[in-house]
């Protein structure tokens, strides 16, 4: 897959998730073949304001916040969460495996 069908594939799976659910990098990968969590990753990091892309739903296996770095503050991450219903303790995801949302559901 080209680097930009797949970086347009992740963002158009990225958009599928509902708010109030999350999802994580190696999930994406998996369900696009892409084999790599990091590939996902670094297709989010091309993310603009105001594409529509809400990448604050995707966290790590753990459900970590290991993306809060990448927008605007360390905390606007788990502000946008927070605003869409999902509680976030210590930069990680409560409940998370509740939450988890895996692409083959609406996709």
């Amino acid at each position: 897959m080209k680097k930009e069908n797949y970086i347009g594939a992740v963002f158009d799976v990225v958009r599928a998730i509902p708010k109030g659910r999350v999802t994580n990098y190696g999930t994406i990968a998996n369900f696009l073949l892409l084999g790599s969590a990091r590939m996902v990753g670094w297709a989010l990091n091309q993310c603009v304001p105001g594409d529509g892309v809400p990448a604050h739903r995707v966290v790590n296996s753990k459900g970590e916040l290991s993306g809060r770095n990448s927008f605007p503050t360390p905390t606007t991450m788990q502000e946008r969460l927070e605003k869409e219903g999902v509680k976030v303790e210590n930069d990680r995801v409560v409940d998370f495996k509740k939450l988890l949302w895996h692409p083959e559901e609406e996709v």
